[in-house]
């Protein structure tokens, strides 16, 4: 579909169903849901179509992550008999490979979909809200019963001398990256600056994470974060923890990046810094304050359990609205909201089994509570660690990196939550996500079969590991 079709010009008086501020995934999966009930939809975005997954952030990054991790293959051997073999790196040509499949997703993913959804209108343009049922783009006003705004967000940039400077990456600049830094400095140490770190570190940067808090993931328990830089560090990036950073400055070698760690200061020097230091809700400028629209904290848009914000019959949904910030979680987020506007039983947006993933290697996968999270909810728990050194899968391929570890509701047979720091664990967490989410007995699930020399049967061991020496147990035994 050509990027300037289905223009709705004009038709600012005939009125829409629902009005979608927005181009991402939270837009596209609310477009399909209002189409699919028969609703006239206008669409109404100003960036590129299909929003920051597929354009600057989860497409773009996965496949150089992919990339590094093959390259590095090349140089690691753990079987006896093989040779490393030395590798070279094209990153232009990398880049230009990783564009590639950006246009393909973005066309087949979300222009060709679009063309598909009857009903839609789509309009190329940064709307504004100027009523609770009108919105403004490019000078013409249209009308809609339901509002909806999912605008996404952008990289922070909090208040750093330096920081300012665009020559400074974000995540944005580092993944349409065309050189490859021979020194890169990372501000921050949670997803987006372990992923992009270690990439680069794996393709030849020199990379320096610098972290303000104690550990990097510091949302999670402290043997996760622990066990995770170990493998990073062990790999020659420099994880560097408890750091402030005081300023950033370009000079004529490069950059220089100032921090103070336990009361002094110390000095980095780098070619490219990248600052991944959250992210900012694209929700000024919509005129929010004009309808008195509530914000939460950071300027993210406040909802309800059902998506509707202060403003009856305007309704948020993806990364604008803030936690959980996953294009999984935005799609689901877009279909219930449009569902809920449209009419019939409201209902309520549940995380309780959410599962994510961090692309580092290994990965961390996630669901549920961990331990420092089941405290503060007041939920006794059982843990079963599992070392990976007791998965017949990672003995054989010679990468017993990591562990996966289980949360059991204290004096029950159910999973509150569970952490898997493995290779490929991104392929491991959904059993455990099925687990937390219907309540399936743990002492069943434990003696279904799990094929042998599986990544699954990880699962099957932690599971017998609550009340089991796994380690005292046979091949395949139960």
């Amino acid at each position: 579909m050509p990027e300037g079709c289905c223009s709705a010009e004009g038709r600012g008086s005939a009125g829409f169903d629902l009005a979608i501020l927005g181009g991402g995934s939270a837009a596209f999966a609310a477009a399909r849901t209002a189409t699919q009930r028969g609703a006239r939809v206008l669409l109404a975005n100003e960036g590129p179509i299909g929003g920051t997954c597929v354009n600057v952030g989860c497409v773009p990054s996965k496949t150089l992550i992919r990339a590094a991790e093959n390259h590095r293959a090349h140089g690691l051997v753990r079987f006896r008999g093989l040779e490393a073999e030395p590798g070279r790196v094209d990153f232009a040509e990398l880049a230009r490979e990783k564009d590639a499949l950006v246009e393909q997703l973005r066309q087949a993913k979300y222009l060709d979909v679009l063309a598909g959804l009857p009903g839609v209108q789509r309009i190329h343009g940064r709307g504004r809200l100027v009523g609770p049922h009108e919105l403004e783009v490019a000078g013409t006003v249209y009308h809609a019963d339901k509002l909806l705004i999912a605008t996404g967000t952008r990289p922070a940039r909090p208040p750093v001398p330096g920081l300012e400077d665009p020559e400074v990456w974000d995540s944005t600049g580092a993944l349409a990256a065309t050189r490859l830094p021979r020194r890169l400095v990372v501000l921050g140490g949670r997803y987006v600056a372990l992923e992009l770190g270690q990439m680069f570190a794996r393709l030849g940067s020199r990379v320096t994470v610098v972290q303000r808090s104690a550990q990097i993931l510091p949302d999670e328990d402290a043997d996760l974060a622990e066990a995770l830089a170990d493998l990073l560090r062990e790999e020659g990036i420099d994880v560097r923890t408890g750091c402030e950073i005081h300023r950033v400055s370009r000079e004529s070698e490069g950059f220089q990046v100032v921090v103070r760690r336990e009361g002094r200061k110390e000095r980095l020097s780098a070619d490219a810094v990248l600052a991944a230091l959250g992210r900012t809700p694209n929700s000024d400028g919509l005129g929010v304050e004009t309808l008195g629209l509530a914000l939460e904290s950071g300027g993210f848009v406040k909802v309800g359990d059902d998506l509707q914000t202060s403003v009856p019959g305007i309704y948020a949904a993806g990364d604008v609205i803030g936690e959980p910030a996953y294009v999984y979680a935005a799609a689901y987020e877009g279909s219930l909201a449009a569902e809920n506007a449209l009419g019939g039983t409201a209902r309520a947006r549940d995380y309780t089994a959410l599962p994510w993933v961090i692309f580092t290697d290994p990965q961390v996968a996630g669901v549920g509570v961990n331990e420092r999270q089941a405290e503060a909810a007041g939920i006794e728990v059982d843990v079963s660690l599992l070392p990976l050194s007791q998965v017949p899968r990672a003995l054989a391929a010679r990468d017993t990196r990591g562990f996966v570890k289980l949360l059991r509701a204290r004096g029950e047979d159910r999973l509150v939550g569970a952490r898997i720091l493995a290779p490929e664990g991104s392929e491991q967490i959904m059993e455990a996500s099925l687990l937390v989410k219907y309540g399936l007995p743990i002492s069943e699930t434990a003696h279904h079969f799990h094929p042998y020399l599986t990544q699954s049967e990880a699962i099957k061991l932690a599971l017998l590991g609550f009340d089991t020496d796994v380690s005292a147990l046979s091949c395949c035994a139960s």
